[in-house]
């Protein structure tokens, strides 16, 4: 195999984005030979648009037997990822799934399983992993030198979204058709990034305020609380309301606090571990010095484009992902938590009962709102 054939499922924004990356020639070692989607406007977007030798389908797992592809790319509505994720898998395709993994463990967990027992290689878009920024921040944590996890803060809030956006189509903002709002939809980086960067909390206490700005009934607006095995403790804020909104994350060690903002990294790094002046220091107001740096990185991020190539690496030469297909349930497990919370008004322990989240969810879903089905026109930007 010299280059990897590509099929990909659901080419609304998501796919019609990736398609023309590959098309561009922005992913060397892979070419765009196949697409498949239900609605009838991608379908004849996709034949009047892209080459003759990208062959069309009206269904991804007709797509997947018909061996025009190497590997599918899953951009699909949510519920859907693991279902060709596993197909694929088990018939002998490499896979990558659209984030987030899915919209509830119990389903992830079935994929990770079909890609534990399949020798195919299997990845997820989790292209925020790509950043420079957040990859030198990985990288100073697992050397070290920050010392343990005191404090994590992030607020997420520049996802503003209006009306219009949540009724672009029948599924979307829907229990039944999306599975959830901001966290389902635009938070899986930022919830991946939160355990990459710092492990996976024991205890979650969430409130999710449903349809709290706009017409949905799913959430748009939360509040997170967490607690770390070590004693750490941190709180995530979202929402799609907020304009012009803001992105800051930080993290207090005990050698200092790291700002995340704007793209950029800023490190107050303290001239002692912080645990051991506290108990030798005998002056009581007394702080420990620090002096602030702006922490240089690579200046590299590559996104989507970047998990491409990483995946086709990965089949062609055995070089390593982005990120592991597997690692998805990780992230997906942190909203499952919040979304549970928040529905049963306590506090959450990890790990989560999987049972009790998908009857809750069910629950959700009996009494959906069913929106009338729009055959939409998406644009090309490859944005959410």
């Amino acid at each position: 195999m010299e280059k990897v054939r590509l099929g990909i499922i659901g080419i609304g924004s998501m796919g019609t984005g990736h398609a023309g990356n590959v098309l561009k020639g922005m992913v060397p070692d892979m070419e765009l030979t196949a697409v498949a989607d239900i609605w009838q406007s991608r379908l004849d977007w996709a034949r009047n648009n892209l080459p003759e030798t990208v062959k069309v389908f009206d269904d991804g797992r007709k797509m997947i037997d018909s061996g025009s592809c190497d590997a599918v790319l899953v951009a699909t509505p949510h519920y859907l990822h693991p279902e060709f994720v596993i197909y694929a898998l088990e018939h002998g395709l490499h896979a990558i799934s659209e984030k987030p993994a899915g919209v509830y463990t119990k389903q992830v967990r079935e994929m990770n399983e079909a890609a534990e027992r399949s020798d195919r290689s299997f990845a997820i878009m989790l292209n925020q992993r790509t950043n420079c920024v957040y990859r030198k921040l990985h990288e100073m944590i697992q050397s070290g030198e920050l010392g343990q996890l005191r404090r994590v803060n992030w607020i997420i809030t520049d996802w503003y979204r209006n009306q219009s956006y949540y009724d672009a189509a029948g599924w979307k903002a829907t229990w039944d058709g999306e599975g959830g709002g901001v966290l389902l939809n635009q938070c899986p980086h930022q919830l991946d990034l939160l355990q990459w960067l710092c492990g996976m909390p024991v205890k979650v206490r969430a409130f999710c305020h449903e349809g709290k700005w706009h017409d949905i009934e799913v959430e748009d607006d939360v509040t997170a609380y967490m607690e770390f095995e070590n004693g750490a403790t941190g709180v995530f804020v979202t929402t799609t309301a907020d304009a012009p909104g803001t992105n800051r994350l930080e993290l207090t060690f005990e050698m200092g606090k790291i700002v995340c903002e704007e793209g950029r990294l800023f490190f107050d790094k303290l001239s002692t571990n912080v645990s051991d002046f506290c108990k030798t220091e005998k002056e009581g107001f007394k702080k420990p010095e620090y002096s602030r740096i702006e922490i240089e990185t690579d200046g590299q991020n590559e996104q989507h484009i970047g998990v491409l190539k990483a995946f086709a690496g990965h089949i062609l030469r055995g070089t390593p992902l982005v990120a592991e297909g597997t690692e998805g349930i990780r992230g997906l497990t942190l909203s499952n938590a919040m979304h549970l919370s928040s529905w049963l008004d306590r506090t959450v322990e990890l790990p989560l009962d999987e049972e009790l989240f998908l009857r809750e969810l069910n629950k959700k879903r009996a009494t959906s709102r069913k929106k009338e089905d729009t055959d939409i026109v998406f644009d090309t930007t490859g944005t959410y």
